[in-house]
């Protein structure tokens, strides 16, 4: 696909992406005039598998309190032909998981037998 034009080519773009195997965004979102095309995927696979497939170059990370609940948001995007679609993956993390990203190297739980 070199052009994303019309809404039709925006959603054979996806289209092509679920008939070679990628499981469908659960929300796909197409703002007016085909500038910006926005899949939301369920997990951390599917993620991968969409940006690999769409090629994205540019990845964003960003971790965020949302009333009492702290998210991981990965956002993926590519430009094709002035159209902006990006591939986002957002997930409950918890304070563990923040803990893992703070600790350069982990200290081994049992002592090694020598």
């Amino acid at each position: 696909m070199t052009e994303l034009a019309t809404r039709a080519q925006a959603f054979g773009l996806i289209a092509a992406g679920v008939a070679a195997g990628l499981s469908a965004p659960w929300r796909l979102y197409l703002a007016r005039g085909c500038r910006y095309l926005s899949l939301s995927v369920g997990d951390r696979t599917e993620w991968d598998a969409w940006r690999t497939h769409l090629g994205c170059p540019e990845l964003s990370v960003r971790v965020y309190d949302a009333g009492g609940e702290i998210r991981r948001s990965s956002v993926a995007e590519v430009v094709v032909d002035g159209c902006r679609i990006s591939v986002e993956l957002v997930e409950e993390v918890s304070t563990d998981d923040l803990d893992r990203l703070l600790v350069a190297e982990p200290a081994p739980t049992e002592p090694e037998e020598r």
